[in-house]
């Protein structure tokens, strides 16, 4: 109705320019007549909304306090009894041959959401141990998807920009006068703005000695002060510290740090003292004292990942369905991809580069090469001769049926 007013209105004033009278004395009649009819739209409206009066929910308000936070009171106020109790289930279904670390890691929130835990520490404080490609970082993110929500909750700061003394002081801001100062630390700021959140410390032991003596009132007190005097609150964080140490010396024993996900206990107890002598020797015993679990992540087999090639075929399958293509994957291609995939030594990360290369350029030339349109299917399959696999392009009806 406003649009038909504010089109009559126009049409009066270019008949105005116009000098066309008796055309701008019909538009201003057609103006009057629009806006009284507005007046009694909006006189209905407002008598039915004091009949009807819309009832603001808790629901509602704990959605517009989260919204303004970033603190997850909808989840908190929730009865999540039923969801918690299936948290490591779920988790596992993600972070693949890592059982013992999700279960861990499910122990310590449940520590927290029941109320048990120490209200002056942080939630968890966490070293994952292992070598690269086995999931460290990836159960940081699905853990911060998980809890809060959004992937957003996740802090991740890189330790090897903290590897000199004069850039230690980023964390909590630079001193008044010095570059920087208004702008307020990358650590506390981001946790002032999100206390409830996931701090991932990406590769630790790169940081600067100094580092870890800022890190220790954090991890036994759950505050630090920033450079405006302010005292943030990590009480509600999980700190979680990833590092690859002790894994080159294990390197030389010979199947590595749980090189095979069911070695033997002797394996494992042996992989424990040397691990836990390179941490001796690269840490401060106050800060090992202050870490709840070490927990060490087995290196993956073949087994483990085929089971991944599912979860990373179905980003790619995803990606695809947003272009209108459909793919149908034969399980031997799956397998001769993820074979292709498979390297001991850096875990899954090789798998992500054989599905580009096997699969993503396979599909990329035929869909350039070939005339296929919207909801359109493509098979991938093993030829087993030549050991290489085959993409074809399926009707439309071939598709269906």
């Amino acid at each position: 109705q406003e649009k038909l007013i504010e089109e009559a209105k126009n049409n009066k004033d270019r008949a105005v320019k116009l000098q066309n009278y008796e055309l701008a004395a019909n538009y201003r009649d057609t103006e009057n007549e629009l806006t009284a009819r507005l007046e009694i739209i909006k006189q209905k409206w407002e008598e039915n909304c004091k009949e009807h009066r819309y009832t603001v929910e808790e629901e509602e308000i704990a959605t517009v306090v989260s919204m303004m936070s970033g603190i997850p009171v909808q989840r908190m106020a929730r009865a999540e009894g039923a969801k918690l109790a299936h948290m490591k289930e779920d988790l596992q279904t993600k972070v693949i041959a890592q059982e013992a670390a999700v279960e861990k890691l499910v122990k310590a929130i449940l520590r927290n959401r029941v109320g048990i835990k120490d209200p002056n520490k942080p939630i968890g404080t966490f070293m994952f141990l292992g070598p690269t490609g086995v999931g460290k970082t990836h159960l940081a993110k699905e853990l911060a998807e998980y809890m809060f929500g959004s992937a957003d909750a996740l802090i991740r700061v890189d330790m090897s920009e903290y590897m000199e003394k004069f850039t230690v002081s980023r964390l909590v801001g630079a001193p008044p006068g010095y570059v920087g100062y208004e702008e307020g630390g990358q650590l506390t700021e981001k946790v002032r703005r999100k206390p409830y959140s996931i701090i991932l410390l990406d590769e630790i032991e790169k940081a600067h000695h100094d580092v870890f003596n800022l890190l220790l009132q954090v991890m036994d007190e759950g505050r630090l002060t920033d450079s405006y005097g302010r005292v943030v609150d990590f009480k509600n964080t999980i700190i979680i510290m990833t590092s690859n140490i002790g894994t080159r010396q294990l390197k030389d024993f010979g199947r590595g740090i749980g090189f095979v996900a069911d070695s033997r206990l002797n394996d494992r107890d042996y992989a424990r003292n040397v691990i836990q002598k390179a941490l001796n020797k690269s840490f401060a015993p106050e800060f090992i004292n202050r870490v709840d679990e070490i927990i060490t992540f087995d290196q993956l087999s073949l087994d483990a990942i085929k089971k991944i090639i599912d979860i990373e075929l179905g980003e790619l399958l995803r990606r695809m369905e947003t272009l209108g293509y459909n793919i149908l994957i034969e399980d031997k291609a799956k397998e001769f991809v993820a074979t292709k995939g498979y390297d001991v030594q850096y875990g899954a990360r090789p798998l992500k580069r054989a599905i580009q290369t096997y699969l993503e350029d396979g599909l990329s030339e035929l869909i350039i090469s070939s005339s296929l349109k919207e909801g359109e299917s493509i098979q991938v399959s093993l030829n087993e001769e030549k050991g290489e696999l085959c993409f074809s392009h399926l009707l439309h009806q071939e598709s269906l049926s």
